[in-house]
């Protein structure tokens, strides 16, 4: 049986970060992943937005990863010419029953960290956007957006001139918790059984999974998953933003709103809406964009009829369920599951890319994987 120092199950932007940072840190890493390539789930699926953090509960692991985060991705893309922009973000309230909501956001914002937010009259918000519709709106400079699969790449050239090793196209069967550390079977084309001192499971919508078919771990610490579908609609034409547009959050659902996102070539995009869903199938339903075009018109009226096509979609892994409050990140060690050199992430949604570098320095730096176990 081989012996592996160090194994995190995963090849996302959240399990590259990891690995990377412990094959920094000196560490033998071996970086798993089930699927034919990195980053094909949750990861390739997302708005692409780096967040500024301002929605998060004060002190909890989003709002404090999400700020740190952003600022280390924002350095990291500047080292390394990664394409990036730091575009702004306007959120927007639409009718005045909002105006309350939006102060309390900005208050919120402030609190949690997340820079300075510039309150804005409709008239001085449609000084920047001309073809908004609100009455007052927030102003968010450190919001943008980055392209994903480039980082996801740059960080897997790390992690290799670092010592770390990628395998794909194996997912783990099952596993057992020794004395010696833990044991797994991997399948796929070349099936190996490998013994692992430290192991971080960072796979997304399969983590629970991954978790359940170890033996020797407690069972009770894996948490429920929800599986929330979003549903993204491009835009024909040119956008007529240059910022980010969010509305403003609805209580009690799963997102932020219908919001438009520009990717790195200025095409927009409208998304995700929210769809409970208990398999994952990324086929967008056309029928879908009805609801779409009336989100989309309280802030920008001038949509015109036939301007949407289905693009793609993502599915987030929840640990809430419909009607239930937005859950924190969970990262689990030994005082959780039991398992000496075990850290599991689960629900690693959003603002997981904009986190991944402080969640990878988060891991790393636990004092149980800092030092081996």
């Amino acid at each position: 049986m081989e012996t592996v120092d160090c194994m995190v199950v995963g090849a996302g932007v959240v399990g590259l970060a990891i690995a990377r940072e412990l094959a920094l840190a000196g560490r033998e890493v071996l970086l798993l992943e089930a699927a034919d390539g990195i980053g094909t789930g949750v990861s390739s699926r997302n708005s692409e937005v780096i967040h500024a953090g301002l929605y998060y509960p004060a002190g909890s692991l989003k709002s404090r990863l999400c700020i740190a985060g952003r600022q280390k991705l924002y350095g990291y893309c500047a080292e390394r010419g990664l394409p990036h922009r730091r575009l702004g973000k306007l959120v927007v309230a639409t009718d005045e029953s909002q105006l309350a909501a939006l102060k309390a956001l900005q208050e919120s914002a402030r609190a949690n960290g997340a820079g300075e937010l510039t309150f804005l009259t409709g008239d001085e918000a449609r000084a920047l956007e001309p073809q908004l519709s609100c009455v007052a709106a927030l102003l968010s400079p450190n919001s943008g957006i980055i392209d994903s699969h480039a980082l996801m790449l740059s960080l897997l050239g790390d992690l290799e001139n670092a010592g770390g090793i990628l395998v794909t196209g194996s997912p783990v069967v099952e596993g057992i918790v020794t004395a010696q550390g833990i044991e797994l079977a991997i399948g796929g084309q070349e099936p190996t059984q490998v013994q692992v001192r430290t192991l971080i499971i960072a796979a997304g919508l399969e983590s629970q999974a991954v978790a359940a078919r170890i033996a020797g771990m407690s069972q009770e610490s894996i948490p429920p998953l929800y599986m929330a579908k979003g549903s993204y609609f491009g835009l024909t034409g040119k956008a007529p933003f240059s910022r980010l547009i969010y509305p403003m959050p609805e209580a009690n659902t799963a997102g932020l709103g219908t919001h438009i996102t520009l990717d790195m070539n200025g095409r927009g995009r409208f998304g995700p809406d929210v769809e409970w869903v208990s398999e994952i199938d990324y086929r967008v339903d056309p029928a879908r964009s009805a609801p779409f075009y009336a989100a989309i018109r309280r802030y920008w009226p001038g949509l015109p009829d036939g301007a949407l096509f289905p693009d793609y979609s993502g599915i987030r892994p929840k640990l809430s369920g419909p009607g239930q409050a937005a859950v924190d990140f969970c990262i689990q060690g030994p005082e959780s599951h039991g398992v000496p050199g075990l850290v599991a992430l689960y629900g690693i949604e959003s603002p997981g890319l904009t986190a991944s570098l402080a969640l990878a320095t988060e891991i790393a730096s636990r004092p149980d994987i800092r030092k081996g176990v």
